[in-house]
């Protein structure tokens, strides 16, 4: 399988967890211009990303960034956003509106429509009648593929055959999937469902939101967000041992802890969404095209993942 990495751009437009400043935008642009230049062929947002008055910043960004690069460049790339099944956006025209507002911001150009999570836990029917009205946009004549996030194997099967009935199928299934990600047997068990209906398979926050990237032997200085300092102080001490290995196996290959995180994810033939924002970022993250695990690198990091007594928690929203 070739390689292939996603553009993620949860950052872009959220003050509360990654400290946007909207005087960092022009930065933003040089790296997504740079991902583009370096190959990256999936971009991934949402219509939530963007915090308070910034709500839809991030699609906002891209449709803009858009405008500025060159046609062919435009041509080779998926921009995929996820739409929110949020309690008021009910029936088969909740995401009508939204739909149409996301393919504004988006400058029209909008190839995977992903349902952000499963309503399964509180409203077991509204996620199947979001799902039926993207099929009549579709038989409407919008063009655009089925996504879905945050879904167990059980939701997946059942929306599978839902959307079979429709002459429809899902195109991808993006779930949290990293060294630290919890129920990482859960998510093979979907990964095996995706494999079996040719469905891409991609894992959000395979970085672990940077926490993987921190090297082991360095005291930690980064500037943060209250919340993601929390994070970092409370992740630092258990995800010791598995980032020593990480080191051990990134010092031999002349590689960054990132590339080797998701390379971990290439050997299972996963496509990571990795969140950037600077261009130094995609420069060093495209490196991890040039080597790959071997089984026993790989296998020294499964023993260390497993050996690591506190995992992120698992998504609320995701579904049995």
């Amino acid at each position: 399988m070739k390689k292939k990495i996603g553009l993620g751009t949860w950052s872009w437009g959220n003050k509360f967890f990654w400290n946007y400043k909207v005087s960092s935008d022009e930065e933003l642009f040089e790296t997504f211009s740079e991902a583009l230049n370096q190959g990256f062929s999936f971009i991934d947002t949402a219509d939530s990303y963007g915090t308070g008055s910034l709500s839809g910043r991030s699609e906002k960004l891209i449709g803009q960034f858009l405008q500025r690069v060159i046609k062919a460049k435009k041509n080779n790339i998926q921009i995929a956003t996820k739409l929110a099944p949020y309690p008021w956006r009910i029936g088969r025209q909740g995401f009508s509106k939204p739909f149409k507002k996301s393919l504004n911001r988006l400058n029209n150009q909008l190839d995977i429509v992903q349902l952000h999570w499963s309503t399964e836990k509180y409203n077991p029917w509204q996620d199947f009648q979001l799902l039926h009205n993207l099929c009549d946009l579709i038989d409407e004549g919008f063009q655009f593929q089925i996504g879905l996030s945050n879904i167990g194997p059980k939701r997946l099967l059942k929306i599978i055959h839902f959307l079979k009935d429709k002459n429809k199928r899902v195109s991808s299934v993006q779930v949290q999937f990293s060294l630290l990600s919890p129920n990482n047997e859960k998510q093979k068990h979907i990964k095996k469902i995706c494999d079996q209906n040719k469905i891409d398979f991609l894992a959000y926050s395979p970085l672990a939101f940077g926490i993987l990237c921190q090297d082991p032997s360095i005291t930690d200085t980064g500037k943060r967000s209250l919340l993601r300092n929390f994070i970092f102080q409370t992740y630092s001490k258990p995800t010791l041992e598995l980032r020593n290995v990480m080191k051990e196996i990134s010092n031999a290959r002349s590689a960054s802890l990132a590339q080797v995180a998701l390379n971990w994810c290439f050997y299972q033939g996963v496509i990571p969404i990795v969140g950037l924002r600077k261009k130094k970022q995609v420069l060093d993250i495209c490196n991890v095209f040039k080597w790959d695990l071997t089984q026993r690198e790989f296998e020294m990091l499964e023993t260390a993942s497993k050996s690591c007594v506190k995992k992120l928690p698992d998504n609320p929203f995701s579904s049995l």
